[in-house]
């Protein structure tokens, strides 16, 4: 069966309260929908949110890329537009992600398979997830952190910017308050290297499970010192984005673990590349996601459960957050739980 037809559609989903990090600020997410059509009718679908501060694609750029190459895929298989997608196609990792999610969708509706079976899992016991707090003033934070507990989330996402007295006041406060809590602490690229020693120095001897993305993208020396001087695990995020990236981090051991993002790296397709490299080199993962729609979630959900090996940390998030839980999900949340529905 061959691809026939492809279209997209804008979607946006309300947050119940602003989200808030170093490099940005939204109150709903926004996203385009992408359908991919067989020619027996079958359809799947991709999606990729507008993160222009990270990918550098906002709705527009994303919408253009795929209309710039959405007619070399008609009349190719799943596999074909898969491999033509990737070695080909010269756009940005959101809308490389968004054609790739669909296509894997695709192939598998019209395989009449299952996510789970295509991607051969086998241990489909719940996971957990983080809860991300936003970047706020220091009482909002504690309270919105102390409410994440009282609804079950037991893994915080802290996000921490430029005033490294607040963030520091922030971690001592909510291990404080909230001893049994695991606390990920990320500075989305806020800090420099002086800063991220001065940190880490202001929380040392508390339980802080990492320190995520602490200098900018590109600074991978800055990354290496504040990783050699650190006690506690760094994550690599904004810095990885493909597999090649990832090879840098690891053989460079610039960070202690990476965070692969389906919109980063351009898919499901490229994920996995990474961490079958990740399994073969001992390299800890977290799986993570940018604020996102329901599909996107699912298929990374799916992915998380079928490699758990090497994914310690899982970062999706994005349903807790929305105003309303939506029915299109393959999963349900229970506090930090996350349960395939049955």
């Amino acid at each position: 069966m061959k691809i026939s037809k492809i279209w997209s559609e804008v979607k946006y989903i309300e947050l119940k309260t602003p989200f808030k990090t170093a490099l940005r600020e939204t109150t709903h997410v926004e996203f385009i929908r992408l359908h991919v059509e067989s020619d027996n009718g079958l359809v799947g679908i991709g999606e990729a949110p507008a993160t222009k501060a990270i990918t550098g694609e906002d709705l527009e750029i994303i919408t253009n890329s795929i209309e710039s190459v959405k007619s070399i895929f008609l009349g190719l298989t799943c596999k074909e537009a898969i491999e033509k997608l990737h070695s080909t196609c010269k756009i940005g990792s959101s809308a490389t992600s968004a054609l790739d999610i669909a296509f894997v969708s695709l192939h598998v509706k019209i395989h009449n398979q299952s996510y789970i079976e295509y991607f051969g899992t086998k241990n489909l016991s719940p996971l957990k997830t983080d809860v991300t707090i936003s970047l706020n003033d220091y009482e909002t934070m504690i309270e919105d952190s102390k409410k994440a507990f009282q609804d079950g989330m037991s893994i915080l996402k802290v996000k921490l910017g430029s005033d490294i007295a607040h963030a520091v006041k922030v971690i001592h406060k909510i291990v404080k308050e909230l001893p049994s809590v695991e606390i990920i602490v990320d500075a989305n690229q806020a800090w420099s290297v002086e800063d991220s020693l001065a940190f880490i120095d202001g929380i040392e001897g508390l339980h802080v499970e990492l320190i995520e993305q602490p200098v900018k993208a590109d600074d991978i020396s800055g990354l290496k010192v504040v990783t050699d001087y650190s006690q506690f695990p760094i994550l690599a995020d904004e810095t990885v984005f493909t597999l090649e990236d990832a090879k840098k981090i690891v053989q460079s051991k610039s960070a202690h673990m990476i965070n692969i993002k389906l919109m980063k790296c351009g898919g499901v397709t490229k994920a996995v590349e990474i961490l079958k490299y990740a399994r073969e080199n001992g390299v800890t993962c977290m799986l993570g996601s940018m604020l996102e729609g329901e599909y996107s979630i699912n298929i990374a959900l799916h992915l998380a459960m079928a490699y758990r090996d090497v994914i310690q940390y899982i970062d999706l998030d994005s349903p807790l957050l929305y105003k309303e839980l939506s029915d299109e999900l393959d999963f349900e949340y229970r506090g930090c739980l996350i349960l395939l529905k049955k």
